[in-house]
């Protein structure tokens, strides 16, 4: 049987996703996980999800659910959904930063708030994390403004520039800047052996790895990376292990199979130059770091939004591996500008020690 569900379809930074009013929702969880799997057109054993509106890959086959917040203070509450193309699974783990960029938008158009000309400011609560982030929104004869000229790596043409503003992102999904305790841990994985890495929970919780000590030089783009399996699965494994070490899952086995969005998984270097998708040189005197990140099992177009802030937090605090590669400049400023597969990413980052925690 089929049921008519009012959707909004969005591009959030560099992802698109599905946007779902709750109330438009099956109230039941497995009703409603059902009908969310199957707007996306997911499982598709083809990976094609042909049936749906997924795109049939993870950087477009994300739900946003919008509810009414009852909470002073907070506009409205979203709930992040990364859908997989594959299983019947959506993990609702983690946030997504390149989505949360459009709740803002979405709200406002759906006249959830009031607009406030030429910026609308919208607080929202990540239902996932319990963090809130701000949306400064380019507002308009009552709605969202969209045309502009910010141009964003990863997507064609130029558009209004949004800010968020990440209030406290640590801890986001452990309880904790650092899940262990510790700046840097050597994780033993089965078939890859001992490894450095350092695992930070900003945002979204990511393990940091060096690109050299998996064989990488940080120069790859996304084929050269999603080419060679077995690399594919030295890189999981690093992963997966992770989250057992944090806690996030039981097994490397239920890591893969249940949780495969968080932890994220990154590897980083120092300012490298490298060839973009585009064909554009992107000089090492432009950034400030060489970093590449992983989602959902593939080497990321461009960079995880979240990504970027759990990378530009590390950046900032001694002994991570981030901290190690990162240029003087940005250890010094806080600012990073963050070189990836399809551009350059700027980003800042206030921080601030209270004792033994960030």
């Amino acid at each position: 049987m089929q049921a008519k569900i009012r959707t909004v379809i969005m591009r959030g930074g560099t992802s698109r996703g599905i946007f779902f009013w709750d109330e438009d929702l099956p109230a039941d969880p497995e009703a409603r996980t059902w009908a969310i799997l199957a707007a996306f057109g997911s499982p598709d054993s083809y990976g094609r999800q042909i049936d749906g509106l997924g795109g049939a890959t993870s950087l477009t086959s994300k739900a946003a659910i919008i509810s009414r917040s009852t909470q002073p203070g907070i506009d409205v509450n979203f709930t992040f959904g990364q859908v997989s193309i594959d299983k019947p699974l959506i993990d609702m783990r983690g946030n997504c930063g390149n989505i949360s960029s459009a709740v803002g938008p979405y709200a406002l158009d759906e006249g959830l708030i009031t607009c406030q000309e030429p910026l609308t400011q919208v607080r929202f609560l990540n239902t996932n994390t319990g963090k809130v982030t701000v949306a400064h929104v380019p507002s308009r004869n009552g709605r969202f403004e969209p045309e502009g000229e910010y141009a964003l790596p990863g997507v064609p043409g130029t558009g209004s520039k949004i800010v968020l503003d990440f209030l406290d992102p640590s801890g986001a999904v452990t309880g904790k800047l650092f899940p262990t305790g510790r700046v840097r841990d050597v994780l033993a994985v089965p078939g890859v052996g001992e490894i450095e890495v350092s695992i930070v929970d900003a945002a979204n919780p990511l393990v940091f790895c060096r690109c050299e000590d998996i064989g990488l030089s940080g120069q790859e783009l996304p084929d050269q990376v999603d080419s060679n399996q077995g690399l594919l699965q030295r890189i999981e494994a690093i992963r997966a292990a992770a989250g057992v070490t944090i806690g996030l899952a039981g097994s490397i086995e239920e890591a893969t199979r249940s949780v495969p969005s968080v932890p994220k998984i990154a590897f980083v270097t120092q300012p490298r130059s490298y060839i973009q998708l585009d064909g554009a040189l992107r000089k090492a005197s432009e950034i400030d770091l060489t970093a590449r990140i992983m989602s959902m099992g593939r080497l990321h177009r461009a960079f995880a939004l979240t990504g970027a802030i759990c990378t530009t937090i590390a950046a900032g605090i001694g002994g991570t591996l981030v901290h190690e590669v990162v240029s003087d400049q940005a250890r010094a400023s806080g600012n990073v500008r963050l070189g990836h597969p399809s551009g350059v990413l700027a980003l800042e980052a206030r921080m601030h020690k209270d004792g033994e925690s960030w």
